[in-house]
């Protein structure tokens, strides 16, 4: 085997973050791209260090006329590597970028625990990284979602999301698989531009590469890496303020019946965690996410006075003002 700086600095990268253990079951996420075939390459090549018993998962959206002939290709190549492959075409239309990616997630979760894989392994990059940040900043977003793409983050009780190439880029992922001649299966939707992330990625980036920073994905990736780390601390900090703030819940069937927040507590606290405390509880009381607009809503009336109450929420809840209190209730 061909030790090269990608082999070691992933290497490194799983050992220094715990990303795996030795003798784990991995499912890796493989659509042909440039991408994932430098993903499951380098845990091959890896996999005699560690133990990995290692599975390929392909997803076949429909959407492209070579999509089967696409799957048929990395079935080959699963097969020429002696590795388990598992596959799950759609049977109805995905409409939009958000819809295929939540149904990729699901059927990857089904091949994950009907064949007893303790991870999911996807070849995000840098880059993909990058693209995000722009894309939830573009979009209108927090902290949060400036560093949504993570490590590694549980994807249902028993089985973890990783990301082991955060720290290298799609031109690297290119001239790697160039250099062991993988065969590439180049998927004509990412040059679509009717797709807002293929607009970032075939025009945005290239614009502030060329009149920016010709490092702007690490540079952004690199953010994003940063953010990760002080969201996780603020919202560690805000669930132990939530849980001085709360006096009193109900939670009946999995509905909110009623909350009480002490307002001295949370008046003590910056605004920064006067906002995560309440986009918390809306989180728990939501079916959705909560906007910001919601978020504000509820954290005005921290200083409002009594007898301030906010509109409903969705699903009818009503925040109200009662002396030191606020009152969350159907």
């Amino acid at each position: 085997m061909v030790w090269t700086v990608l082999h070691a600095k992933i290497h490194r990268t799983i050992r220094s973050r715990h990303l795996f253990d030795h003798d784990h079951r991995l499912l890796v996420a493989v659509s042909g791209g440039q991408d994932s075939l430098c993903l499951i390459k380098l845990l091959l090549d890896l996999q005699p260090k560690w133990g990995w018993y290692l599975g390929i998962g392909h997803c076949d959206h429909r959407w492209r006329s070579d999509s089967a002939a696409n799957a048929r290709h990395v079935q080959q190549l699963a097969e020429s590597w002696g590795i388990s492959f598992y596959l799950e075409t759609a049977t109805q239309p995905l409409n939009s970028e958000a819809a295929a990616r939540n149904w990729r997630y699901h059927a990857l979760i089904a091949m994950a625990q009907a064949n007893n894989y303790q991870y999911i392994v996807t070849g995000h990059t840098a880059s993909d990284r990058a693209e995000t940040l722009l894309y939830n900043l573009i979009r209108g977003t927090g902290a949060d979602g400036l560093q949504a793409l993570t490590w590694k983050r549980p994807i249902t009780r028993d089985i973890l999301l990783i990301r082991p190439l955060l720290e290298i880029t799609r031109q690297q992922t290119g001239e790697f698989c160039q250099e062991f001649d993988l065969s590439v299966w180049e998927d004509s939707t990412n040059q679509d531009i009717k797709y807002a992330r293929n607009r970032i990625r075939q025009e945005l980036i290239p614009y502030l590469q060329a009149n920016f920073n010709p490092k702007v994905e690490s540079a952004l990736a690199q953010t994003a890496e940063l953010l990760q780390a002080e969201v996780e601390y603020l919202e560690q900090v805000a669930h132990q303020l939530k849980q001085e703030a709360i006096n009193w819940e109900l939670e009946n069937e999995g509905n909110w019946a009623n909350l009480r927040l002490n307002r001295r507590v949370l008046k003590k606290a910056p605004l920064a965690l006067q906002r995560r405390v309440m986009r918390q509880i809306l989180q728990q009381i939501l079916n959705d996410a909560p906007t910001f607009d919601h978020i504000e809503k509820l954290t005005d009336l921290i200083t409002a006075p009594n007898r301030s109450q906010t509109d409903p929420f969705p699903g009818g809840i009503i925040a109200q003002v009662h002396g030191d209190e606020i009152w969350l209730t159907n």
